[in-house]
């Protein structure tokens, strides 16, 4: 006999076809019913908690029974059939439109297998919350196999993306204690709010300089993409290395503008060599390989240069008395932390501080634009979120934190705007025993993928989910959430262990640089229709919207 411990829901849905929509999307069929019961599963049926069999739990009529693995829905079983039709239909860039679709049309789970990979998808918080109960104590999720292939071609150490195990949590738990903890967002707060105020400057002396209307009250519409991306890198620079590296200046340098290059040429070749036989690609000298290992070279170049000039600064500053991780009474950045308590050995130091540069750019300069757009387009959230930063602002009396904590709109402004546009659109766990999903039986070791664009966009989830309403993730708040369980709704950055490393960077470096702006300029876009988006490994706009910056 074989039994485990779990958590089944069964949910009756209304059928349909691709493009159309249900109950997970605004649409509520006639005969709609979710619910969720806890029990055992002995021999395939589903016991309650006496150990009776539980009549509650029905599934497309079959009584009390577990259905197979087998039987999830998919959407074809051949995955070199499907990575044709994906190449011809384009899912690739569209793979986040796709998998709402799918869901459409099969409900809150199903099966994918497209060229080498395979997953089980879900999109319910209640199911994403039995699979976070089954990570274990060393979560594992997808390996991005191109990435790997090239840190093991170029004899380069992995940092805790690409680990698992034991060697993985060892790695992560020094790492946590540098850019997680209080204390650590504490010491690099400063140094985010320095690059923050700083572009802002920068942007206003641009206004001024190019703006029509009046001086001292000009307005300049702009795409603030680049602008954008050189300040995420100028931030993570700060924060990483502890050094300046004068993005700002009206010449950036050619080494930054390439590293800049190198990552989104790195994010655009990942998709598809996630789906192809990438070993056999390397063996022939493919142009897709050569494109994304160049790109890599590119990225572990800047972030090699950057780290010896770390290593000089903190041999020259030896024999100082100085705090830990601060040379002359100033913090050096992780990069000095981990150096000066050598911890870790300089290949896994230059490993983990070249994926968080990486990792770090393109992923916070997105949703700043989408952001940007969703608050010049929404007028009325914007200044309710501007009043609550002015307030906060002049309470805080110049400190970063105080005023952050005092604008709790503004960090809701953030967990919309990826709720809405979240940059990674899944997040992936092998369940380390069996478990149970929507009433199918889900295997150890399967890659189950959380899909977090239709989650974000669930009429089943969310309250009138289409609304930019920052206000739905305030404390206690319970309106404008539906469904079973009050958690697993937010997960742009992960969940558990193995949540986002450098989320406290992004997020305060996101929520600064956004209150900043709103204390210096009005916004405003010159349409309010939708923004077209596309995946390369992060979703972004297809254009970059244009924002108007009006100098308060």
């Amino acid at each position: 006999m074989r039994s485990m411990s779990i958590r089944v829901t069964g949910c009756t849905r209304a059928q349909g076809t691709c493009g159309s929509r249900n109950v997970f999307f605004g649409v509520a069929p006639q005969n709609g019913l979710c619910m969720t019961t806890a029990g055992t599963v002995v021999d395939g049926k589903l016991k309650g908690r006496n150990g009776a069999q539980d009549t509650r739990v029905r599934k497309r009529g079959v009584d009390g029974r577990v259905r197979s693995f087998e039987e999830i829905p998919h959407t074809g079983k051949n995955g070199w059939v499907n990575l044709l039709k994906f190449w011809r239909e384009g899912c690739f860039k569209q793979l986040h439109k796709h998998m709402e679709r799918t869901f459409n049309a099969l409900g809150p789970i199903y099966r994918e297998h497209v060229g080498t990979h395979g997953s089980v998808n879900i999109m319910l918080p209640s199911d994403i919350g039995e699979l976070f109960r089954s990570e274990g104590l060393h979560p594992q999720r997808m390996t991005l196999q191109p990435w790997a292939t090239h840190r093991e071609t170029r004899q380069h150490s992995k940092g805790v993306f690409l680990k698992n195990g034991e060697e993985w949590r060892a790695d992560r738990l020094l790492l946590n204690k540098e850019v997680m903890m209080t204390a650590a967002v504490k010491r690099f707060l400063p140094l985010l709010d320095e690059v923050a105020r700083d572009f802002c400057q920068m942007l206003q002396a641009r206004v001024e300089r190019e703006g029509r209307g009046e001086k001292g009250n000009r307005s300049l519409t702009i795409d603030p993409s680049p602008d954008l991306f050189r300040f995420a890198l100028e931030a993570s620079c700060h924060v990483l290395y502890g050094e300046r590296i004068g993005l700002f200046s009206s010449s950036p340098s050619l080494e930054s503008q390439k590293f800049i290059w190198a990552v989104e040429q790195m994010l655009a070749t990942t998709p598809p060599l996630l789906y192809l036989p990438h070993r056999l690609l390397l063996r022939i000298g493919a142009t897709l390989w050569t494109q994304h290992a160049t790109a890599w070279d590119h990225i572990f170049s800047h972030a090699d240069a950057r780290i010896q000039r770390g290593y000089q600064r903190l041999s020259s500053s030896q024999g100082q008395e100085s705090k830990p991780g601060e040379a002359g009474g100033r913090y050096t950045g992780v990069l000095g932390q981990l150096m000066e308590k050598g911890q870790l050995s300089l290949d896994l130091i230059k490993a983990n501080i070249t994926e968080l540069m990486a990792g770090g750019v393109d992923t916070t300069a997105v949703p700043l634009q989408f952001a940007l757009f969703e608050l010049g387009r929404n007028p009325e959230v914007q200044e309710k979120v501007r009043q609550q930063v002015r307030t906060s602002w002049a309470q805080a009396g110049g400190d970063p934190q105080k005023a952050l904590q005092g604008a709790p709109l503004l960090k809701g402004a953030i967990k919309e705007i990826l709720r809405l546009y979240p940059v990674g659109i899944t997040v992936q766990r092998m369940p380390v025993k069996d478990i149970v999903l929507q009433n199918y039986h889900v295997p150890a070791g399967t890659m189950v993928h959380v899909c977090l664009y239709p989650l974000g966009r669930s009429a089943e989830v969310f309250e009138d989910p289409q609304r930019f309403d920052p206000g739905r993730w305030g404390s206690g708040r319970e309106a404008g959430q539906r469904g079973e369980g009050s958690g697993f709704r937010s997960l742009s950055f992960g969940f558990g262990a193995r949540q986002c490393v450098g989320r406290r960077i992004a997020e305060n470096e996101m929520q600064l640089l956004l209150m900043h702006i709103l204390l210096s300029f009005h916004i405003s876009v010159s349409s309010t229709e939708d923004i077209k988006t596309t995946y390369t490994l992060i979703l972004q706009p297809e254009t970059p919207p244009r924002i108007t910056f009006s100098k308060l």
